[in-house]
């Protein structure tokens, strides 16, 4: 923390203000559907980059309070319902914040796979006990009461709002964005030019760190930088 911008006012005022929303997600099932890993490999090329994202940051929220196990839902489909360990084992072995494209993610994950079988050529056809569907979501923006136009109404505004809210901002927005940030570090960036406590918000870990952690962390990280 030692190398962050000290903010001399911290009720300096931002370009824009920073409106703390939230959203909910109407869940729609794809036309890709697989019962083998052959299918699951051949749907991997063909679905949505939505159902890429949803099956695997937005697997986040629902699991936000879990410090252990499968970080998306592809291991855990590998793992619970194909009885193939060492699959699940690499998909979940993932990082998605290795990642600046949905697509690269994508090909990615069809390496995984696609090595596997080559692996394990018995696996291919095996009929999995429930199919796994691709999903997507609609999302609807829900706005909140709390706005923020500089740093110390940010702190309040972010004490107060819900995990979901974290989740919107800090791992939603990063499909917006191309994977290349979140909602927080951008205006931290652009509209109160403190590019630095950006990238600390940025380097949060999304998968050792509950939601209620990571609201923690850019809390400390704002106060760091107000001190």
């Amino acid at each position: 923390m030692a190398t962050l911008e000290i903010v001399k006012d911290p009720m300096h005022t931002a370009g824009k203000p920073f409106y703390f929303n939230s959203s909910a997600h109407l869940l729609r099932i794809g036309r890709e559907r697989a019962t083998t890993l052959s299918e699951f490999l051949d749907a991997l090329h063909t679905c949505p980059d939505d159902s890429i994202f949803q099956h695997t940051f937005r697997t986040l929220e629902e699991h936000h309070f879990i410090r252990q196990g499968f970080s998306n839902d592809f291991a855990h489909w590998a793992f619970t319902v194909c009885n193939e360990v060492v699959l699940a084992e690499h998909l979940a072995g993932l990082d998605v914040r290795d990642f600046t494209s949905i697509a690269s993610l994508r090909e990615r994950i069809i390496k995984i796979v696609a090595d596997y079988i080559q692996w394990s050529p018995n696996s291919k056809d095996r009929v999995a006990r429930e199919p796994f569907y691709f999903c997507s979501s609609e999302i609807v923006v829900l706005h909140s009461l709390f706005i923020a136009r500089n740093l110390a109404e940010f702190s309040e505004g972010l004490s107060h709002a819900t995990v979901h809210c974290i989740h919107h901002h800090f791992i939603e927005a990063r499909l917006r964005l191309k994977l290349m940030s979140n909602d927080f570090s951008l205006w931290l960036q652009e509209e109160m030019h403190l590019p630095e406590v950006a990238r600390a918000v940025n380097r949060i870990d999304i998968y050792t760190a509950t939601l209620e952690n990571v609201r923690r962390k850019i809390l400390r990280i704002v106060a760091t930088a107000m001190d």
